[in-house]
């Protein structure tokens, strides 16, 4: 299986450094090959502007999206984009390692499905499980802040925390039409014990990962008018 990491983390001695170089160990050693897209590395652009295209269709009333499709059609993005894009085509599997910071990814990567991601290109005229990247898997893998998770869940303090990632797994993974496995967690201020079976934990999913449970969205033909229909409620 082709596997890319897309990694942001500014830090080669963080714990999403170490949890990427686990990555690439394990997987490499199960067979798979591996690509990392080390984003504060490569100084990846995170702004969407005229600068990603280079030929403009219209000028004079720059439109972002018809030019990301423009762009898609007659591949004149720029070559970060497109170096991206190729990773994309290549993979079977992504992983996003990246740390969570006030309840998002670190801005870099926004900034990579913002370009990456493009109409015509990862989507459109199809999105969900019409998207242009089926047929692929993508799984975060992210860190988070305390001891536990004690803080999430129905009528917690931070909520459900598949809803503080609902923006990400469905509204930008499955909408481009990718399987998204259940998201691995590491709570960063745990003790050092716990980070050792943590990284074992983690260690299991990649080994397993070809099996990993995937979350079951639903497809676009159980909504009417962007609402579930009556007969899907369950």
């Amino acid at each position: 299986m082709n596997v890319l990491i897309v990694y942001s983390h500014p830090s080669p001695t963080s714990l999403n450094a170490a949890l990427k170089d686990t990555a690439v160990e394990v997987l490499e050693k199960q067979g798979h090959k591996v690509k990392v897209s080390d984003l504060y590395k490569m100084n990846f652009k995170p702004i969407a502007d005229l600068d990603d295209f280079t030929a403009i269709k219209n000028s004079d009333n720059f439109s972002y999206i018809s030019e990301q499709y423009h762009a898609s059609q007659n591949r004149t993005f720029s070559k970060d984009i497109l170096d991206e894009q190729e990773k994309l085509t290549w993979a079977d599997l992504v992983i996003f390692q990246f740390p969570m910071w006030w309840t998002e990814a670190p801005a870099i990567l926004k900034g990579w499905f913002d370009r990456v991601f493009a109409y015509g290109f990862a989507y459109g005229p199809g999105a969900y499980d019409q998207g242009n990247l089926r047929g692929k898997k993508a799984m975060l893998s992210f860190t988070t802040g305390g001891k536990d998770l004690r803080n999430f869940g129905k009528n917690h303090l931070k909520g459900e925390l598949s809803e503080r990632l609902f923006n990400i797994q469905h509204e930008k993974l499955y909408f481009v039409g990718m399987d998204v496995i259940e998201p691995f967690v590491f709570t960063a201020g745990i003790d050092e014990q716990g980070k050792k079976e943590l990284f074992k934990q983690f260690e299991e999913r990649l080994i397993h990962i070809e099996s990993a449970p995937v979350i079951p969205f639903r497809p676009v033909s159980d909504y009417e008018n962007g609402k579930l229909k009556e007969t899907t409620y369950s």
